[in-house]
């Protein structure tokens, strides 16, 4: 799978205290009625997918992977995905950042949102 072949959608941290009630997990979404549902969540507290690139993707061509980390007591943590096709899977690795030195003190919870060309391999997280 080519880099260019995958579109960041969003990244970044929800700031609502965890009560979005989104648990730390990794998503592969494969319908329009999934991704609606991933959003309602994600805007529950703050319009978080106004930043988004697009929200509005066609399912019978695209998957979108959704990566969501815990919930920190404090900034500065991020995430990010590297991807690699083999014959028989897509491999999904979730890189964790943590802060350099002094981080705000404040409740977040790291994202990273991409979509990719809809593929008839699985998709696994390592």
């Amino acid at each position: 799978m080519a880099k260019e072949d995958i579109v960041l959608i969003g990244k970044g941290n929800l700031h609502g205290s965890g009560s979005e009630g989104i648990e730390k997990q990794n998503l592969v979404i494969t319908s329009s009625e999934e991704w609606q549902d991933l959003l309602n969540k994600i805007n529950s507290v703050n319009k978080v997918s106004d930043s988004f690139s697009e929200t509005d993707i066609d399912f019978s061509k695209y998957t979108v992977v959704a990566v969501f980390d815990d919930i920190r007591e404090s900034g500065g943590y991020s995430l990010s995905l590297a991807f690699q096709e083999t014959t028989d899977k897509v491999l999904v690795e979730v890189l964790r950042k943590t802060p350099d030195g002094i981080a705000t003190s404040v409740i977040t919870q790291p994202y990273y949102i991409v979509k990719l060309p809809k593929r008839n391999l699985p998709i696994i997280f390592k």
